[in-house]
């Protein structure tokens, strides 16, 4: 990659999301409380996960490593989003925008595989309960989270080895808040069309596979939950979905969004809007979603104060 002309100037400049100083300061205070929330609502889940021994489930299993991926997900996009709204400095090197870039697409692409091995888990539990302890054994849970990490980890060097072969020579100004690729492409003075391409093939791909497993999942799950005679047999059913199918909803929605269109449509305000809800708001309402909506979670939130208080009595 070639740098520009002027060594002085910095590699890349982040634009961020406004240049009112007035709502950059409300902004801050905003994704600062969102991103507090996220932190504490996402190890808090972990915690309760591990602590209680009644959600050592392959359900639980899984909802600890996206607990673990929006945790992440939000660290590799808040922090500097709060640096550069609290201060003057917007500048990013190209070591740390390739960093964050990758990191970003390697959680993203991860999160999507991890919520399809979710809902095949709610699959199996619904439609084949009686097998569901020797399908979804240790060994199958960890290979497909491995899995998961493996196809995020191709994406995401995909991605770079791509967007390494650009030459950056003239604007250095990012408009976005973070180094998203589509952003960055639009500032190269080389031919990107075949990057482009490839880019867009693979993030298609890893969108495409696990969206064709979640609405395969769903579909059998559907079809096994007509064929329940008893209304609160449907709802009991429906209940161990209902999370996850909230979630999946929200975070394909934004991604689909912002990503399936062309690199050079780089347009402000509503893609800005569907960055800010999938990469700050998103790694929050996970959390949130799982505990509020589940009966097991806030039992277990009960049994784990319960058995602190009591050997804090002893």
């Amino acid at each position: 990659m070639n740098a520009w002309n002027h060594t002085s100037e910095p590699d890349f400049i982040l634009m961020g999301l406004t240049d009112s100083r007035e709502i950059q300061l409300v902004l801050s205070v905003l994704f600062l409380l969102i991103y507090l929330v996220t932190v504490l609502g996402n190890i808090s889940m972990i915690l309760i996960i591990r602590l209680d021994v009644q959600l050592h489930t392959p359900m639980y299993f899984f909802l600890t490593h996206l607990s673990f991926l929006d945790l992440s997900y939000s660290t590799t996009i808040t922090p500097k989003t709060l640096q550069n709204l609290l201060t003057s400095t917007k500048d990013i090197s190209f070591v740390g925008c390739f960093t964050q870039m990758y990191f970003f697409v390697l959680l993203a692409a991860t999160e999507c595989f991890l919520l399809s091995s979710m809902a095949y888990d709610r699959y199996v539990a619904i439609c084949n309960p009686l097998h569901y302890s020797i399908v979804m054994s240790n060994r199958f849970c960890c290979a497909l989270l491995t899995g998961s990490y493996v196809f995020g980890a191709v994406d995401s060097t995909v991605n770079m080895l791509c967007m390494s072969t650009l030459d950056f020579c003239n604007s250095n100004v990012i408009h976005d808040f973070f180094c998203d690729t589509s952003p960055v492409i639009a500032l190269s003075c080389s031919n990107t069309h075949d990057i482009e391409f490839i880019i867009f093939i693979f993030a298609g791909s890893t969108l495409l596979l696990s969206l064709i497993a979640i609405f395969s999942s769903y579909v059998s799950i559907l079809s096994t939950i007509l064929k329940i005679n008893s209304t609160s047999g449907k709802q009991k059913a429906f209940s161990t979905c209902a999370s996850h199918i909230l979630a999946v909803t929200i975070f394909y929605g934004t991604m689909i969004f912002t990503h399936l269109k062309s690199n050079k449509s780089v347009s402000l305000g509503k893609d800005q809007v569907a960055s800010v809800f999938y990469t700050i708001v998103i790694p929050m309402l996970n959390p949130l979603i799982y505990s509020l909506r589940n009966k097991e979670v806030k039992c277990a939130v009960g049994r784990v104060i319960q058995k602190r208080e009591r050997n804090l009595d002893k």
